[in-house]
């Protein structure tokens, strides 16, 4: 796909005021992690709930009487609805399974950068590397304390980053256009 693909009258502006409001947004979050926090653990549990509906009607259609089948959307609505109850549990289950990601994320960061030596970037990698590894201790370390603004103040900084990251995009093609 190019950028021929695209409606390029509309994507370039789309694009930049999307990356607006996902600074402003990540902004307020580094500003209020633990909202960001509740926030982005009730999403998530929400969609579980979603996903538990759409499996259940799924299974009434394809498999009612097969009580095993059954299990899946029980589960998700199970898990859920404790995300919901118990939201200070679920930003505390985010935060173990961001520090999981990132020590995998870490790891893979290392071996690209060990595989690419001596190319031109791989300091970047082992760099990105070490990063995701100090984000990944800091996790562990605090946990489930620090999970709460930690949680929060990553999800704003990753949409602060991608808010940053469209605002370019969108910015580039609107000068292309002109």
């Amino acid at each position: 796909m190019t950028i021929a693909d695209f409606d390029t009258s509309r994507f370039g502006s789309v694009t930049f005021w999307t990356g607006i409001l996902l600074v402003v947004v990540g902004f307020a979050g580094i500003v209020l992690p633990e909202a960001m926090s509740i926030g982005a653990e009730l999403f998530i549990s929400s969609l579980m709930i979603f996903g538990a509906v759409l499996w259940g009607y799924h299974t009434y259609l394809y498999s009612r009487h097969n009580i095993i089948d059954w299990i899946k959307p029980a589960v998700l609505l199970l898990v859920a609805g404790l995300m919901i109850f118990y939201p200070l549990h679920g930003v505390a289950v985010m935060g173990m399974l961001l520090a999981v990601y990132l020590l995998m994320d870490s790891f893979g960061s290392f071996a690209l950068a060990q595989a690419t030596h001596p190319m031109p970037g791989w300091g970047w990698m082992a760099f990105n590397g070490l990063v995701s590894l100090v984000l990944a201790f800091l996790f562990l370390f605090g946990w489930p304390e620090t999970s709460l603004w930690l949680v929060g103040l990553y999800v704003s900084i990753s949409l602060l980053f991608d808010g940053f990251a469209l605002i370019f995009i969108g910015h580039t093609v609107r000068k292309a256009l002109i």
